[in-house]
């Protein structure tokens, strides 16, 4: 099987890997703390053949699993095999570009480009499911990675399924949303439900006011909070051969709030001044209020103006920022307020206060010695009021992934336990897993399980626990 030895440094580590591989025994410097029982499971686009003007958020999706267990490590890692990634497999090439486009030489017999399941890797109601915005969950045996096909929980959601569904601490409910509901480049949202049994429990569409690449969404304890921002989807621009996403900010930022029992007739639309947000930190409620966490950007990044012209490199970082919604106030106008001026991106909670108030919260940092674009080479521990606790760089070069919480027990106080995250060495061009202590990460890695290959950087990923 072909491997990918680090023989010279890469400059960057998105380019995919050729292989899908097993390693039943890795090196583990340090020790691994003997609670770590479980998988660590991340997913991110890994494009199997080159695609012209293909955007990075359109790669096939591959599974890297991390299996901890008696302070012992094994990786396992599998591209999702979704209906395009076949069909290109058997066909040798690429055979779709950007956001699904055919391309032009391709038989009139290969059908629409089902998706590439590339974002997130969720375990709910005991399913495991990779996820992209754009179409329906793709099952995923756990352990071996292996595709079981596209889950619409027999009949009962159709269409985009988000990367980003939220599942409630005490309900074990998951709630979720899509956009583009009513076919591509469409300003349709979806919302549902689905029980702690997995069972759909509500599935409904609303309008929203145009139509814009909703990549995240809000959830309390009562409320569902949907943000419309200007990354506006358009199929005009998509006919002409233009991008069919771009950054439009005179459409303004719309946040529209409705109760979680509430009918989608009720929903109130909250402005303010244009941004970006592709992550939520968490979210809760204040008496009559709603506050949110989020990583916003004033222009959007890795998108262009309609015109093809790019956006501001200074504005398009990522900083943490508060949210509020005054709900008895007689505005339609909410609050943004930076709490931290460091770039930042992938924010994660201990998700057992997820819509609830949080002490305790975790994101990838930029090194701000570091060129301007380079990827995240750090974490930032923050309290309640996004006032830093701690910081930890890499060293020069080195990238790091989003870093997912681990409870020490079930039992645990918030914040008691790991962060686990994927880190790439540049002068090695290979990867480890780093697992810290989630409230001392300036201490560095108590262990690091050491890969002889590369994952590339990515999206998401969540822990399994051992059942």
């Amino acid at each position: 099987m072909q491997q990918d030895v680090a023989t010279k440094p890469a400059r960057t580590n998105l380019a995919p890997i050729p292989m899908e591989c097993d390693a039943p025994f890795l090196k583990v410097v340090g020790e691994l703390p003997r609670e770590l029982n479980g998988t660590l499971y991340r997913n991110g686009p890994n494009p199997q053949f080159d695609a012209p003007d293909a955007h990075w958020f359109v790669g096939d999706g591959m599974l890297h699993a991390f299996h901890l267990e008696n302070g012992r490590a094994s990786y396992r890692n599998r591209w999702v095999r979704t209906a395009k990634w076949q069909a290109e497999h058997d066909a040798g090439r690429a055979l779709f570009g950007g956001f699904g486009r055919k391309l032009p030489d391709v038989p009139a017999s290969v059908t629409q480009d089902s998706g590439v399941a590339n974002t997130n890797i969720i375990f709910h109601a005991g399913r495991l499911l990779a996820l992209e915005e754009a179409h329906l969950p793709i099952e995923i045996e756990p352990g071996t990675l292996k595709t079981r096909g596209p889950c619409n929980y027999g009949g009962g959601i159709a269409g985009p399924f988000t990367a980003h569904p939220k599942i409630d601490p005490v309900t074990g409910e998951m709630v979720f949303f899509g956009y583009n509901a009513a076919g591509p480049l469409t300003p349709a949202l979806s919302f549902g439900s689905i029980n702690a049994s997995g069972i759909v429990t509500r599935f409904e569409r609303f309008e929203a006011p145009y139509a814009s690449m909703v990549h995240d969404f809000i959830v309390t304890e009562n409320h569902l909070l949907f943000p419309v921002l200007p990354i506006t989807g358009s199929l005009e621009r998509a006919m002409r051969g233009q991008a069919p996403y771009a950054w439009e900010p005179e459409k303004g930022a719309y946040v529209g709030v409705m109760k979680r029992n509430g009918a989608a007739s009720d929903i109130v639309w909250f402005r303010a001044e244009s941004c970006y947000v592709f992550h939520v930190m968490n979210a809760w409620e204040e008496g009559s209020r709603i506050v949110a966490d989020v990583m916003q950007f004033e222009e959007a990044p890795l998108f262009n103006h309609p015109d093809g012209s790019p956006t501001d490199p200074a504005k398009s970082r990522a900083r943490l920022c508060r949210w509020i919604f005054d709900l008895a106030g007689n505005t339609d106008r909410f609050t943004q307020t930076y709490l931290d001026d460091v770039t930042g991106e992938f924010p994660r909670i201990d998700d057992r206060h997820a819509g609830f108030a949080s002490q305790h919260g975790w994101y990838g940092c930029a090194n701000p010695d570091a060129p301007a674009g380079t990827w995240l080479s750090g974490i930032v521990h923050v309290d309640g009021a996004g006032s830093r606790l701690g910081k930890y760089l890499l060293p020069a070069g080195d990238t790091i992934s989003e870093p997912v919480f681990v409870a020490r027990r079930d039992d645990a106080a918030e914040g008691d336990g790991w962060l686990l995250a994927a880190v790439w060495r540049a002068r090695e061009n290979r990867s480890d897993l780093a697992v810290f202590n989630a409230t001392d990460v300036e201490a560095g890695p108590v262990a690091l399980v050491q890969l002889g290959h590369r994952v590339p950087d990515g999206f998401h990923g969540n822990w399994v626990g051992a059942a």
